[in-house]
């Protein structure tokens, strides 16, 4: 059975989930489908997904294809020729097995990737796994040889307005179990009122749960603009050579960034921005921290997030772990909700029961008896 829907083109995948919609086709182009992406447009509701890229190429074992094709979203990969250039935005296609369809011609053929099939690849993949962890190793030595003065010791922090001394700060990234993790903190974000730092679209997730993010940091590229300017601080991941990719867009919004050039992730950012402002305890949520997450974030090796997790490691907790430790007390008008219903029982009680109104006449009389009343 043919599967139709309207193309939707992009080569950056976290770019195109934000036009996605069920009625659609997307046409991406990403090597080792990360679980961040899958999770989107599965979350998109998309018909079928044509891959122009390798799913999984085997050089880790990536999970996204397998959440993929276990929503049962057809996922047609590495597709010759690419589509782009071939396939016009908003055109009718079609997927008839392996062959993608436009307008009754064949524009492109690939490989459709089952649950068995993509449990194979896994399994190879994960005999790389070794090879990998070498690759980390020797990449987070260069990494340190090059950037140890900047990171290791005491790197040039920008000055804020928010005041962080003293208090938790919880660093929110929109990675793994973002949502899940974010709602168990919503009691611990009430209470302890941590100074929230958001990563980029982290500052979406905390207006979705309703909290304002005190600060947003990042290159700005996956963030709205409601976000941006719900007056939260801004500080702009630049390059090292001061270049900001986010300043004509901030010009565009009329809002003002300070700019902090560093080699490093912007999720680093913001874990040695509580770091170097004396919080006394950071919290974070949907960061990473495993060589797999390492990998399917795509960059080579990571090495700056694992150095800065060594770096901060003292003050560092996950959120996963503070949602097991934390235990909310109930707010006092509970307490108080509980204590009347509990009175209104006993009243209800008395009132249809003799015996019992008798026992507490006698007491009553007893009572005056001893106070002289």
């Amino acid at each position: 059975m043919p599967i139709t829907g309207t193309a939707r083109l992009g080569k950056k995948t976290k770019d195109l989930v934000k036009r996605l919609g069920p009625a659609d086709i997307a046409v991406i182009d990403h090597d080792d489908i990360d679980r961040v992406s899958a999770d989107s447009l599965v979350a998109c509701g998309v018909r079928a997904i044509v891959n122009v890229g390798s799913s999984i190429t085997g050089r880790y074992p990536n999970i996204g294809p397998r959440i993929i094709v276990a929503a049962q979203i057809p996922l047609l990969d590495a597709t010759v020729p690419s589509p782009f250039g071939i396939v016009n935005e908003g055109q009718q296609l079609s997927l008839e097995g392996e062959r993608l369809m436009a307008e009754g011609i064949e524009v492109a053929s690939g490989t459709l990737l089952t649950p068995a099939l993509v449990e194979e690849r896994m399994l190879e993949a994960e005999k790389q796994l070794d090879q990998q962890m070498e690759y980390f190793v020797s990449n987070t030595i260069e990494y340190l040889n090059r950037q140890k003065g900047a990171l290791i010791y005491d790197p040039w922090v920008p000055a804020i307005k928010t005041e962080i001394r003293g208090r938790h700060a919880l660093v929110v990234v929109r990675g793994y179990e973002y949502h899940q993790d974010l709602n168990t903190l919503k009691p611990y974000i009430r209470e302890v009122k941590p100074v929230l730092i958001a990563v980029d679209g982290g500052a979406d997730a905390l207006l979705d749960e309703g909290f304002k993010p005190d600060i947003i940091i990042g290159d700005m590229d996956s963030v709205s603009d409601k976000a941006l300017s719900s007056g939260a601080e801004l500080i702009a991941h630049a390059y090292e050579d001061g270049y900001m990719p986010s300043a004509k867009r901030l010009v565009d919004l009329g809002l003002v960034a300070t700019p902090w050039p560093l080699a490093a992730t912007s999720e680093d950012l913001g874990l040695l921005l509580a770091w170097a402002k004396k919080a006394d305890l950071i919290v974070a949520l949907g960061t990473h921290s495993n060589l797999i997450e390492y990998l399917d974030k795509g960059r080579a090796g990571m090495a700056s997030s694992f150095l800065v997790r060594l770096k901060v490691g003292t003050k560092l907790v996950d959120a996963k772990g503070v949602s097991k430790l934390y235990r909310s007390a109930p707010p006092s008008w509970q307490i108080l909700v509980v204590v009347l219903a509990f009175l209104a029982v006993i009243i209800c009680i008395i009132a249809v029961s003799p015996p019992l109104r008798d026992i507490l006449r006698v007491i009553w009389l007893k009572l005056r008896f001893w106070l002289g009343i």
